[in-house]
């Protein structure tokens, strides 16, 4: 950031320009001129930070208040004859310190700042007015310039002054800040002359204090000095340089023109940055002068500047500006009374931390004030009902993290309240949801009149007072409308107020009003219920949005929460409901808290008026749409119902609604009867008992859920199941044959409906062994369901009927093959010859099937019955071949079993030969022979011989009862058989 000005009028330029109290853009104005008229030393762009002069002035506010106003003469007991004249002050912890131009220092505590306490007055000379007071608390002392003199004393003023070396005609000092040096010492920078001087103290014990002086730099012309981390900052009537403290190398910042007005510097931030002053632009930079943040714009030339954090205080032309340090932002004028001749002295604790005390000094007054807190600046903008003022206010204590979240939460609460009560409600449900902290229940007495079952939840918040108790929405309408009209009448008299334009300008009706205040209630209470309240707070908030969606008459939104997980309270609204007509909304809600009954008995009475005409049908209503297309009300009521039937063990219940269910829809009564989600099943006897007859549909289905899923296995339910569906079966057949004069589409729907039927009808029949054959062959006996009649001859047994009706019924060779295959016999096989070649009762054999029988199964028949049982009239070319392939196989078979038979006796005939060879084999045994088991000798005992050589005495043999796995070899002759060269046929 360096600059040079080649132009003495661009300075004349933005002094006139930088009009502030005017509401001109001069930051803008400046910066523009800057860029047009400077320039850069090192040929770079000058790089000039955006200011925020450019923005519109908020409206002044009190940044810092009055504490006390003090004459030091009176207080100091100076006799009038001598006046006091202020040249300087500082502060330094709770110590005020001012210096006067008759060579006088006093010192006043502030420790009650409100009442500033008189300490001590010391003299240091008549002649030498006290210009500048640098507390150095780090070395215990003073310093204080005085007519060209460095002098030093005691912080508590009780000893007298003594001079810092033989230094005179000192133009600027500085201290060194930012350091983080704990030890006794300090440095200060001292303009003598053209030099640049380093002066370190250091103090020892017993008070003493050694000073190290040397030289920085040369520089010739200094008005002000700044000493950040190693950086010295100088100004000069041309402009400002940095130089370092350490190395005493410097560089020039930028230069002024002669006409510039005098040049300061002030540390900021506590040391981390410092302003460089061109007339009435504070320009911000680090510590190696580079600009940093905003630039400021005062309105005139500052006298004197000072910090209290996060505000810049400047004195200067009768009167004291605060500016916001962050964004330059002017906050309040404080006009002073200037008597005598002098400038203006503002004053703070530079080395401070969280200091809250300005001293602002004339010639012979001091006032003392102290930041306002940002409670009491957010709360002076909302008595005056500067709404937008105290959102920007907490938008900037926020990001400044000088506000707690659990005060931005209060204050959100009370900004609701407040524009609640003057009539604008979205904006109060907005900050209303931006708290924290607020409590649901605050919200409770603007829809219910105390008493209420929620009275207690309340809390009892003042809100500072700024207004009045909660009461109901049409009191808060009533009176605001009230205020407006008030305004109205004052706003033509001239006067102002406080109300807000638009109202005035376009007076809202009391409907309107009402109607905007419930809706954004609704939004509020709709967000409460994502957060995790305790159950009385639920309980209301819940209950208390069903009245308000009642008030507005939102049907849709009142059956979504009844018929959701709620916590609204039953007895509070069943009145409520019932009387406006809202009996869906009631329905929906005992449903959703477990009062099936009453649930149940209303969504009967929403059927019988629907059916009878008595209710305008939903379906007419555009809104009440389903994905699936429109539904009456009569189904959407049956649907309800099956809703909570489906849920429900209490079998009285059940069975008393689904009567008028399967009126409506059969399916939703058949879904109800085989729900799994209930925890107790419905008992079988009551459901078959309850059920209509006429429904045939739903007796079978519930009956195929009870045998299939439920695993029932009495005889009882089987037979009913199977009899009824053999005379659906019955009916359906009896009822195609009549209508067979219909076209295509028709004939293959009822074929396709008697075919699924009778599938059904057939897998059960087979599948189960439960029912009773008889019963269900009486009910089909006359009937022509053969397959049928079929699979329950079998069931009983009955052989040849099943034949019969397998093969001259349905003529289904290949079933009554298969059908004798399961029986097993070659009989069989025969008395189905016998069927194919006389069927009887005048039919014609059946050649062709008889052949085919021959030939699958002919090898496998006695030649001789089937000779006898074929008929004279059966052509023999049909059954030549076949007869031949039966005889041939029948001789192979003959005499592939006498084969058999004589290498059966060859193997038995060499078996017996073999065990006669072993038994006369000899074996000798002299003395040392020995048993192979108990290894005792033989000697004359009895000896048993096993086939694989092991000898063992008769007692062993008895023990190991004729086995040899335990004698020794572990070879067990039962499981492993030994296999001798010249054993069975191997001759």
């Amino acid at each position: 950031f360096c600059v040079k000005f080649q132009d003495v009028s661009v300075l004349l330029e933005l002094s006139l320009e930088a009009d502030w109290e005017s509401g001109s853009s001069s930051s803008t104005a400046v910066r523009r001129k800057l860029q047009s008229k400077a320039k850069p030393i090192h040929g770079a762009p000058l790089p000039l930070t955006p200011t925020m002069g450019s923005q519109p002035p908020l409206r002044s506010r009190a940044a810092l208040e009055p504490l006390a106003a003090v004459d030091p003469a009176a207080l100091a007991g100076v006799p009038a004859s001598s006046p006091l004249t202020v040249r300087s002050a500082a502060l330094s912890a709770h110590l005020l310190y001012l210096g006067t131009g008759g060579g006088k220092l006093l010192l006043f505590s502030l420790q009650n700042p409100s009442a500033p306490e008189f300490l001590r007055l010391l003299p240091i000379g008549a002649t030498l007015p006290v210009s500048v007071i640098l507390p150095l608390p780090s070395v215990a002392r003073l310093l204080v310039l005085a007519d060209g003199l460095l002098l030093l004393a005691d912080p508590l003023l009780s000893r007298p002054v003594r001079r810092l070396g033989s230094l005179r005609n000192v133009a600027a000092v500085a201290a060194r800040r930012a350091t983080a040096d704990p030890s006794c010492s300090v440095a200060v920078a001292v303009a003598v002359g053209k030099k640049l001087l380093r002066v370190d103290l250091t103090l020892h014990d017993a008070d003493e204090l050694d000073v190290q002086t040397r030289e920085i730099a040369t520089v010739e012309g200094v008005k002000a000095l700044a000493w950040v981390d190693d950086s010295v900052f100088v100004a000069t009537n041309s402009g400002y340089s940095l130089f370092s403290s350490t190395a005493g190398q410097g560089v020039d910042i930028f230069t002024l023109p002669e006409s510039s007005g005098r040049p300061r510097v002030k540390p900021l931030s506590g040391g981390d940055e410092v302003m460089l002053l061109v007339d009435n632009v504070g320009v911000v930079v680090d510590r190696f002068g580079q600009p940093v943040g905003s630039s400021l714009v005062f309105s005139t030339a500052p006298d004197c500047i000072a910090e209290l954090s996060p505000y810049v205080i400047v004195a200067g032309d009768s009167k004291v500006d605060v500016y916001r340090r962050r964004n330059g932002v002017h906050l309040q004028t404080i006009p002073v009374a200037r008597t005598g001749q002098g400038i203006l002295i503002v004053a703070s604790d530079d080395d401070g931390i969280g200091t809250e005390i300005a001293v602002i000094a004339t010639a012979y007054k001091v006032y003392c004030y102290r930041k306002v807190s940002v409670v009491e600046q957010i709360k002076a903008s909302l008595r005056r009902k500067d709404y937008r003022e105290a959102i920007s206010l907490l938008e900037e204590f926020e990001s400044d993290g000088e506000i707690s979240k659990d005060m931005i939460s209060f204050v959100h609460a009370q900004l609701g309240f407040l524009l609640f009560f003057d009539l604008r409600f979205e904006d109060a449900v907005n900050h209303f949801l931006l708290s924290e902290t607020m409590q649901p229940s605050e919200i409770f007495p603007f829809i219910m009149r105390d008493p209420n079952r929620w009275s207690d939840l309340v809390p009892r918040k003042r809100y500072w007072g700024l207004h009045p108790p909660p009461k109901p929405l049409e009191e808060v309408i009533d009176d605001g409308l009230v205020t407006v009209q008030q305004a109205l009448f004052l706003k033509k008299a001239g006067v102002d107020t406080v109300v807000d334009e638009d109202f005035l300008s376009n007076p809202p009706s009391r409907a309107d009003l009402l109607e905007l205040a419930i809706r954004n209630i609704i939004r509020y209470l709709c967000a409460l219920r994502m957060k995790n309240l305790s159950s009385p707070e639920m309980e209301g908030v819940d209950t208390l949005l069903m009245y308000l969606y009642r008030a507005l008459d939102l049907v849709d939104d009142m059956e979504k929460l009844a018929s959701s997980q709620n916590s609204c309270v039953v007895d509070e609204l069943e009145s409520l409901l019932d009387d406006s007509g809202h009996l869906r909304t009631l329905a929906f809600l005992y449903g959703s808290k477990g009062m099936c009954s009453k649930a149940l008995a209303i969504w009967h009475i929403l059927a019988r008026n629907y059916s009878a005409g008595l209710w305008k049908d939903l379906s007419e209503n555009d809104s009440c749409g389903t994905s699936v297309g429109k539904r009456s009300g009569e189904e959407i009521a049956a649907i309800e119902a099956a809703k909570i039937l489906k849920a429900s063990s209490d079998e009285d219940v059940v069975l008393e609604h689904l009567g008028w269910v399967a009126d409506i829809d059969q399916e939703l009564a058949i879904a109800v009867l085989t729900s799994e989600t209930r925890e107790k099943q419905l008992s079988p006897e009551k459901v078959v008992a309850v059920v209509d007859a006429d429904k045939v549909v739903i007796h079978q289905r519930y009956l195929q859920w009870l045998i299939e899923d439920q695993r029932c296995d009495d005889p009882y339910y089987h037979t009913s199941y199977a009899l009824s569906l053999a005379k659906s079966a019955i009916e359906a057949v009896h009822m195609e044959s009549r209508y067979r004069g219909k076209d295509n589409k028709e004939i293959d729907s009822d074929a396709q409906f008697v075919y699924l039927l009778r599938e059904r009808l057939q897998f059960f029949l087979q599948a189960s062994d439960l029912y009773d054959p008889e019963d269900v062959l009486d009910v089909i006996a006359e009937s022509e369901l053969w397959l049928e009649k079929a699979i329950l001859y079998r069931k009983m047994g009955q052989e040849n009927i099943v034949l019969q009706i397998l093969a001259l019924k349905l003529e289904d060779s290949e079933a009554a093959e298969q059908y004798c295959a399961e029986i097993g016999r070659d009989d069989a096989y025969i008395q189905l010859l016998g069927l194919y070649l006389d069927p009887q009762n005048g039919k014609e054999p059946m050649f062709t099937a008889a052949v085919r029988l021959l030939h699958n199964h002919g090898k496998s028949l006695d030649p001789m019955q089937v000779l006898e049982r074929l008929s004279p009239n059966m052509p023999l070319q049909l059954a030549s071949d076949t007869i031949l392939r039966m005889l041939r196989a029948r001789v192979h078979h003959h005499r592939q079993g006498q084969i058999v038979h004589s290498l059966s006796r060859a193997t038995n005939l060499d078996a017996r030969l073999t065990r006669l060879e072993e038994r006369s084999r000899h074996v000798q045994l002299t003395d040392e022979s020995i048993c192979d088991s108990c290894r005792a000798r033989l000697g004359t005992k009895l000896f048993v011989m096993y086939p694989d050589d092991l000898v063992v005495c008769y007692r062993c043999y008895r023990n190991q009862q004729g086995d040899s796995s335990s004698a020794g070899r572990g070879r067990s002759l039962r499981k492993d058989v030994i296999f001798k060269q010249s054993w069975l046929v191997s001759r």
